[in-house]
């Protein structure tokens, strides 16, 4: 069994057993974050879906002082690590088994510049297995067909993470669409409320998805979901 932890905005903690993971941790000037990087005192592997800033966000703080591997694009890794930290790099399309469980990158539509503009290739979803379970973190991205694909290839995914806050991502109505795509055993709401321009009534997504036959619900900043 592994539980998902949920620190606003699309940082999520995956503890299974002794291993413990971060994805996108952006917490430092996070309105909605419940807790700050100093709360991680160990961790495996930091997951990044791309190089904004509302989600590269503590990565190279927390693989400097925990020794935990940055896991993202090539670009990202290179971009980290020039600046101390532990990397593992991958790409679109490739996985790869570490000692905490299997990630594999796949497509997302968005954009994926650093701090100051850098150039950091192209953004991603993450697909993680640990053991038995599989998760898909959509990273920001807009609605697109091959989530149907990652659905029936990747089969079957216990939780889907699907961000709903519009502007910047799928919207309520395309993120339900997601969900229907992907048919995953449960959908979460992400990337919301974080700023005034991404409010988003997350219970309007949950009530969409069950109107579709899927199951969905909301997980609060320090709400923690087991799943397995």
């Amino acid at each position: 069994m592994i539980r998902l932890t949920f620190h606003g905005h699309s940082c999520w903690e995956v503890v299974d057993g002794p291993r413990r993971l971060l994805i996108d941790p952006f917490l430092k000037g996070n309105p909605t974050a419940d807790v700050g990087p100093e709360t991680f005192e160990r961790l495996d592997a930091v997951l990044v879906t791309h190089g904004h800033d509302d989600h590269l966000g503590d990565a190279i703080e927390l693989s400097r002082r925990t020794g935990a591997l940055v896991v993202a694009n090539f670009e990202i890794v290179s971009y980290c690590t020039k600046r101390g930290a532990h990397g593992h790099a991958l790409h679109i399309g490739g996985g790869h088994d570490f000692p905490f469980g299997r990630v594999k990158l796949t497509i997302a539509h968005h954009g994926s510049t650093g701090p100051e503009g850098e150039a950091l290739g192209n953004p991603t979803g993450i697909l993680l297995t640990l053991g038995a379970q599989r998760l898909y973190h959509a990273g920001d991205t807009g609605l697109f067909l091959d989530m149907k694909l990652i659905g029936e290839i990747e089969a079957p995914i216990d939780v889907a993470l699907l961000p709903i806050g519009d502007n910047f991502t799928m919207g309520i109505d395309d993120a339900v669409r997601a969900a229907g795509f992907i048919r995953a055993k449960l959908s979460v709401p992400m990337h919301y409320d974080t700023f005034d321009l991404i409010r988003a009534d997350p219970r309007e997504f949950v009530r969409g998805v069950e109107a579709a036959g899927l199951a969905a619900r909301v997980v609060r900043p320090g709400e923690s979901i087991d799943v397995g």
